[in-house]
């Protein structure tokens, strides 16, 4: 895993002298491709779904992401029922938004037992995979990514835009796996929006896997 600091962010040498030197590029931020924003879903059923959700803060570098991350509760705190969700700027964390809705989603489902020892860890893999375009040419078709926390069993979702485009959606589950380091014996599943609403029972149609 990643350590919570930005490379050359640290310490600064000392001039022979005895005076602090702040080289200048250690005071400039490293920019990231796009603009994030944070949302949370509370729990308050008093209140509708749009209501429960919503935005936290925005951000544009790499010190502003560790900053966020490191002042918010980790994942496996939240209380049930409760969600974090992280996504391009301008796009809202639910399937009606214009550019989720022709869009799914690889799906991580995970055991209870697993929230102690995966959840926070994959959560932050992702997010890292989110920030640092991870996905290369295909990280255009990245929306963003939720993390559910559920009494049977915590979900990550990791949205795209388009659940027809074959070639980006297996690109993308691949890169996934590689960076979870989930095994071959594993498999892991994309589902498309649409069907995840249309669907009648508990199960969704599954459109990819690998």
């Amino acid at each position: 895993m990643a350590e919570n600091k930005v490379d050359g962010m640290e310490d600064t040498d000392k001039k022979e002298d005895g005076v602090n030197d702040v080289s200048p590029e250690l005071s400039i931020k490293h920019p990231l491709q796009n603009t994030w924003t944070l949302w949370y879903l509370d729990n308050d059923k008093q209140k509708s779904w749009e209501e429960n959700q919503k935005e936290v803060t925005s951000f544009q570098t790499a010190e502003d992401f560790w900053s966020l991350y490191n002042h918010i509760k980790a994942a496996s705190e939240l209380r049930q029922g409760c969600d974090y969700s992280l996504f391009k700027k301008g796009i809202r964390p639910m399937w009606e938004d214009e550019v989720n809705k022709r869009g799914g989603r690889w799906l991580i489902n995970l055991e209870k037992k697993q929230r102690a020892s995966d959840l926070d860890n994959f959560w932050l893999e992702i997010l890292l995979c989110l920030i640092g375009e991870a996905f290369d040419e295909y990280s255009s078709q990245v929306c963003g990514a939720v993390v559910n926390i559920r009494a049977k069993g915590d979900k990550i979702g990791l949205w795209t835009s388009d659940a027809s485009n074959e070639q980006s959606i297996m690109k993308i589950g691949h890169k996934l796996k590689e960076r979870l380091k989930i095994g071959r014996n594993i498999t892991i599943s994309y589902q498309s929006h649409k069907d995840t609403m249309a669907k009648s029972g508990s199960a969704t149609k599954i459109t990819y896997s690998v």
